[in-house]
């Protein structure tokens, strides 16, 4: 009796730019986790300090904040540390830029892989997200670290019912970062140049959130430009993460709805966009 084969699934062209394939990318988890590894270990192979940069650039980015906004500017932190207020920022900065730059020039950073073996391509962008979510808990660490040394120095700060938003402000900043990366990444893909463009582009977009100041004192001191400010999905997502953790910031679910809607829509134009260049983007690269 001849044995017949059964198959999980077929390899062939997707039917619609909606098909995600989760069954496949579930297939495919023990290769996320590689690419995760993977991208960990190339990064700091050949450094001095190895892991050890997960905590100097937050730290050294806080100190020169303190020193040139906060000193030199003498921008208000809403009555909170210096160093506290910054680090809360930069944290949470840190992760939704690092996801959206490394996600938007995925293909061209892996056409070399995408070109001689199949997988669901979806899971580079995933991997991209989940390898910066250990940056982040490391830098998290930090934080919580200045907040016990802050506590018991007498600093005027407390933990909010807020912070059980913690988990939602996570999964809001990887998603908006891996939305957008995703819709950049056509365009870096056919025009290189563009990806030193988006790293510039990021680091501007830095100074119109409120990393180094807080929501209200943009529209105390300048409210012709604060609709650019709060119309900044990344702004209610950063001062809830303040106000859970800190007890300052200006908390609204109006502005925290409005964030997860854009992000929900930025993620869907995302996909959309990923699979219709994944079709061709061997010719393009």
């Amino acid at each position: 009796m001849e044995h017949k084969e059964e198959y999980s699934w077929t390899i062939e062209a997707k039917a619609s730019l909606f098909d995600l394939k989760f069954g496949e990318i579930w297939a495919y988890r023990d290769l996320l986790w590689l690419l995760v590894r993977r991208d960990f270990v190339s990064f700091y192979k050949q450094t001095i300090l190895g892991p050890l940069w997960f905590f100097i650039q937050p730290l050294f980015t806080t100190i020169i904040f303190t020193f040139i906004f906060g000193n030199l500017a003498g921008i208000s932190t809403d009555g909170l540390p210096k160093p506290l207020f910054y680090m809360a920022g930069i944290t949470a900065w840190n992760y939704f830029a690092d996801c959206l730059t490394k996600t938007s020039t995925v293909f061209k950073d892996n056409a070399g892989i995408f070109g001689k073996v199949y997988f669901p391509r979806l899971i580079m962008p995933l991997s991209i997200v989940v390898s910066n979510l250990v940056r982040f808990g490391v830098q998290m660490l930090l934080f919580m670290l200045m907040m016990a040394y802050y506590h018991f120095t007498g600093a005027a700060f407390h933990i909010t019912w807020a912070i059980w938003l913690f988990p939602v402000i996570v999964v809001l900043m990887a998603l908006l970062g891996l939305g957008t990366g995703m819709m950049i990444s056509a365009m870096t893909t056919k025009y290189r140049d563009l990806a030193f463009l988006v790293t510039f582009g990021v680091q501007l977009l830095m100074y119109a959130t409120t990393v180094i100041y807080p929501l209200s004192e943009a529209l105390n001191k300048y409210p012709e430009y604060a609709w650019i400010i709060e119309y900044n999905p990344m702004t209610p997502i950063i001062e809830t993460f303040r106000y859970g953790f800190l007890g300052e910031g200006s908390f609204s679910w109006g502005s925290l709805g409005y964030a997860t809607g854009l992000t929900a829509t930025l993620l869907l134009f995302g996909v959309v966009i990923f699979n219709k260049v994944e079709r061709n983007f061997v010719d393009t690269v």
